[in-house]
C-alpha cells in the first residue's frame, strides 16, 4: 500500500507540474499573439517597402546630374555659372541624401537654363517647390518664363523687392 509520504510527493509533483503547464499554456497563448502581431507587422512592413519602391522618385543628385548630362555642360561650368563653390558642389555630388538650400538648387536650375517644369522637377527631388504665395518664388518664376538665367540679373530682381539673393559671389 502507498504511504502518506507518497501521496504528499504526488500532490507536490502534480501541483508543480500543473503550474508549469499552466505557465506553458499562458506562454503559448502569448506566443501565438506575438506570432500573429509579428505576421501583421511583417505584412505592413512589406507593404510599406513595396509602396516606397513603387513611389520613390529619383534623388536630387540623380536629377541634377541627368540635367547636366542632358544639357551637355560640365560640372565646373554649372557650379561657376550658379555661383556655387567647388567644395559645395562636390558635397552635392558625393554626400548621399545631402539637401542643399532651396536657393542653391534654384541657382543650379538657372545655370542649367532649365524650363519651369524642369526647375520644378529639380526642386521637388530635394523636397522643395516654387510657391505662388512667396514673392521671391514669383520673381524666380518670372525670370525663368522670360528666360533670364543669369544669376546676377535674378539677384538684382530679388534685390529690387529687398529679398535675399540666391547666391553671393
Amino acid at each position: 500500500m502507498l504511504g502518506e509520504k507518497f501521496f504528499e510527493e504526488l500532490e507536490d509533483y502534480i501541483e508543480l507540474h500543473s503550474s508549469v503547464r499552466l505557465l506553458d499554456v499562458c506562454k503559448s497563448i502569448e506566443s501565438d499573439d506575438l506570432l500573429e502581431n509579428n505576421i501583421i507587422l511583417n505584412n505592413q512592413q512589406s507593404e510599406l517597402e513595396d509602396f516606397i519602391k513603387i513611389n520613390r522618385k529619383p534623388t536630387l543628385k540623380e536629377v541634377l546630374f541627368s540635367f547636366i548630362d542632358k544639357k551637355g555642360t560640365t560640372d565646373s561650368d554649372t557650379y561657376k555659372k550658379a555661383g556655387i563653390d567647388r567644395k559645395h558642389f562636390s558635397k552635392i555630388r558625393t554626400t548621399p541624401n545631402y539637401r542643399p538650400k532651396k536657393n542653391t538648387i534654384i541657382a543650379l536650375a538657372l545655370a542649367l537654363e532649365l524650363s519651369k517644369p524642369e526647375t520644378e522637377k529639380l526642386l521637388t527631388s530635394a523636397g522643395y517647390s516654387l510657391s505662388e504665395s512667396e514673392t521671391s518664388d514669383l520673381v524666380i518664376q518670372f525670370c525663368i518664363e522670360k528666360k533670364i538665367y543669369d544669376v546676377d540679373y535674378v539677384n538684382q530682381a530679388l534685390d529690387y523687392y529687398r529679398l535675399k539673393p540666391l547666391t553671393s559671389f
